[in-house]
């Protein structure tokens, strides 16, 4: 019996992002969008039903996002988006208009999936609303298919939200019974499987969020239908201690990320519980080995009739088929597994493990994995001697800048001359029509490489120019030699390669396709100097070198699992200071190392964090140790809380760091101010992932708030994240409105 966690969304080649998109330019209806959604639901029930796959779910299909989906579901959408309905007001709350700011945004665990934080009050109303539940579910009958509804879950749903005038946590007893209203609801139209995602307790659960799980599932109620309780990512073992005593059917536990779940197995045995054995690989892009897969399965203290083989969470984190890789290396990709691929080692597992035969296209695929798992052990594409040696013996001038920040701070204050509250961006500029047209016909050999340079080079010029009239102080190329901030490095490192269609959802109709690090990695030639270089040519402002951190390079990349990550890091780093080197050797003098990803990375649980961070600091430290006093290290952090990082974060070392701020207001800039930070913070004042363009009077309140909190000698000014997303007629404004609110702030001081 197969189960399938969840499964991606977006259309295995993006046919809902293009949808969305035409419809948001107002190029399309919102019926156009509603056909493509419901065709790629439809496609992707019918690829799992023919997997074999028992437990399919609905409901894991969303126009932007799952908690979204939930808020409208609960009837809890915030007070300040009621002048609005239906598409309007769930846009709204994900994108922003003219009128409404969206959503807070953050990662979803430790993952690179953004989801939008819930707002809740104290006196919150919930409302039970089915009719996109129902709609999905029905959709899934009428062609043959009995689906499972996930839900995300009310423990989940409320650690995950936000208010300013109650834990969330304490809304439990108005919540569940909203709860219970839908699954009866459900029940009623004929639901017999009910999946609640509940990875809120993987982490350090307290013991407010175990008393929340024991209430809400000793009052949802389960006769007449299948309650799975699901968690994925880490180890779950105190709820599990909890729900084996509630009436739910069945517990899903990660055995790829949570090895630590074998300790649970005994007691869902002895509860007569099913157990949903996530063991194939939901996050990363490797194939199973199969035979020790059911290896590990036999081993399992418990009768195989209670087991449900398992994805170890939603396929959502993997790109949908290989089929249309036609130009990778034949032997890396016979070593790789997307979600549809997946589905075939879920079921070939599941036949073994319970002694079923396998027909003769599953005894070729079985063979075959075993054959791709022995040719990977032994290749020598993947092994380079010399990285690793220059790795083992790393000098310690290498691992680390000497020189105090404070000290290189003053050096560079004295050489770079920029003015108190600097404004600058954070690197990418709008990726137009035309510049995606232009490096979709260099890479497919339509125009030469010097008509390709050349055409890189206005689009330099103009970011140039709009720079120079906008006003702002230090300034950047622009990115548009770059498809993506880790793809477009991995294209020039060796031991990395890429896929062409390996897409993945980062939130909305943002796709990523990851990197995928397969062997020793290490940097033949320079990557971005050309491009960097050039743009400081043309103008007598700074402008920023733009390099992706060794540490957002892994965690925004689908890693080898057959080497400790620990060398992957260090060997990432050390690519990227020789590119530290090279930039500031041609005359660069501020280098942004961006980070991104830093916060992501993090285990889930406590007590794993202290290695996590001593790697990372490592390896970032390593990547930046060949920059000179005088060379300005930047990095850049986004959609991250960093209360608990903040020791984590000064022992980067870096010079500037720039965070997010505009949507959580000065909720993160605070952790810097008690701890008393003393390097530089950039300071997000408006958000870039909506089209509205903020007025100057709006960021001037956002630029005094800062002020309240931290001294603006240490304050930059900038936008919360790149701009590559946006329309250069939105970016003009709203940049020029920073820079007019900036001057503003600084007039008043020097009167003051």
């Amino acid at each position: 019996m197969p189960y399938v966690t969840g499964y991606p969304r977006v259309g295995e080649k993006r046919e809902l992002k293009f949808a969305l998109e035409r419809f948001w330019r107002g190029e399309s209806s919102f019926d156009e969008v509603e056909n493509v959604a419901k065709e790629l639901r439809k496609r992707h029930w019918l690829y799992q039903k023919e997997a074999k796959a028992k437990f399919i779910s609905s409901n894991d299909f969303s126009l932007y996002d799952q908690m979204i989906d939930m808020i409208v579901t609960l009837g809890c959408e915030p007070e300040e988006y009621r002048d609005l309905e239906g598409v309007e007001r769930y846009f709204a709350m994900a994108r922003g208009d003219k009128n409404h700011k969206a959503l807070p945004m953050t990662k979803w665990l430790n993952t690179n999936y953004h989801y939008f934080v819930p707002y809740l009050k104290k006196d919150q109303s919930f409302k039970p609303n089915v009719e996109k539940i129902l709609k999905e579910f029905t959709e899934a009958k009428e062609i043959g298919i009995d689906t499972k509804v996930n839900l995300i879950g009310p423990v989940t749903f409320l650690s995950f939200a936000r208010s300013e005038d109650i834990d969330p946590l304490k809304l439990i007893d108005k919540i569940v019974p909203v709860y219970k209203e839908l699954v009866e609801e459900l029940k009623r139209a004929g639901v017999k499987y009910i999946q609640f995602d509940e990875p809120a307790l993987v982490k350090d659960v307290s013991n407010e969020q175990l008393e929340a799980l024991k209430k809400a599932y000793a009052n949802i109620p389960t006769e007449g239908v299948e309650i799975y309780v699901v968690t994925y990512f880490e180890r779950a073992n105190e709820a599990v201690d909890i729900l084996v005593d509630t009436e739910i059917s069945g517990i899903g536990l990660d055995f790829v990320y949570g090895m630590e779940n074998v300790e649970s197995v005994e007691k869902i045995a002895k509860s007569g519980k099913k157990l949903i054995a996530g063991v194939v690989d939901g996050r990363n892009i490797w194939i199973s080995d199969i035979d020790k897969k059911v290896e590990f399965l036999n081993s399992l203290p418990i009768d195989k009739e209670q087991v449900i083989v398992s994805t170890s969470c939603s396929l959502l984190h993997v790109p949908y088929t290989l089929k249309y890789e036609e130009k990778m290396d034949k032997n890396i990709k016979s070593w790789l597994a997307f979600a549809n691929e997946k589905l075939d080692e879920l079921r070939i597992i599941e036949r073994l493990y319970t002694n079923a035969p396998l027909n003769e296209s599953d005894k070729e695929l079985y063979e075959k994995n075993k054959r791709a798992n022995e040719s990977r052990k032994n290749s020598t594409q993947i092994h380079n001697q010399a990285v690793q040696k220059r790795v083992k013996n790393l000098p310690k001038n290498l691992k680390a800048r000497e020189m105090p920040a404070t000290r290189r701070l003053k050096i560079q204050h004295e050489i770079l001359k920029y003015p108190v509250l600097p404004t600058t961006t954070i690197g990418s500029f709008p990726q137009t029509k035309e510049v995606r047209k232009t490096r979709k016909a260099y890479k497919e050999g339509l125009i030469s490489v010097e008509e390709y340079k050349r055409k890189i080079r206005e689009f330099i010029d103009y970011a140039i120019e709009v720079q120079e009239e906008v006003g702002l102080d230090i300034f950047v190329h622009g990115e548009f030699e770059r498809n993506d901030m880790v793809e477009y490095f991995s294209q020039m490192l060796k031991g990395v390669t890429f896929s062409e269609n390996g897409w993945v959802q980062s939130y909305g109709s943002r796709c990523v396709k990851p990197p995928i690090i397969f062997g020793d990695v290490s940097r033949p030639e320079s990557m971005t100097v050309e491009w960097i270089t050039y743009a400081q040519s043309k103008t007598k402002k700074i402008v920023k070198g733009m390099l992706t951190g060794p540490v957002t390079m892994l965690n925004w990349s689908f890693v080898r699992d057959d080497l400790d990550k620990e060398e992957v890091y260090k060997q990432m780093a050390l690519a990227i200071a020789d590119e530290v080197s090279d930039l500031q050797d041609a005359g660069i003098k501020i280098i942004q190392v961006d980070e991104a990803a830093f916060k992501e990375g993090y285990p889930l649980r406590k007590a794993k964090r202290g290695e996590y961070e001593r790697v990372a600091v490592e390896s970032f430290k390593i990547s930046t140790a060949t920059a000179r006093p005088q060379t300005q290290i930047h990095t850049h952090m986004c959609y991250s809380d960093f209360n608990d990082i903040m020791e984590t974060i000064d022992a980067m070392d870096a010079d500037v760091i720039s965070i997010e701020t505009a949507r959580n207001g000065n909720r993160i800039l605070e952790a810097f101010k008690k701890y008393n930070y003393q390097k530089e913070v950039g300071v997000g004042v408006y958000d870039i992932h909506s089209p509205r363009v903020p007025s100057k009077e709006e960021i001037l309140k956002e630029i005094e708030k800062r002020l309240a909190v931290f001294p603006a000698d240490k304050l930059w000014i900038n936008p919360d994240c790149g701009l590559k997303t946006r329309k250069w007629e939105e970016v003009i404004p709203a940049l020029k409105n920073m820079v007019e609110a900036t001057k503003d702030v600084r007039s008043r001081m020097v009167k003051l």
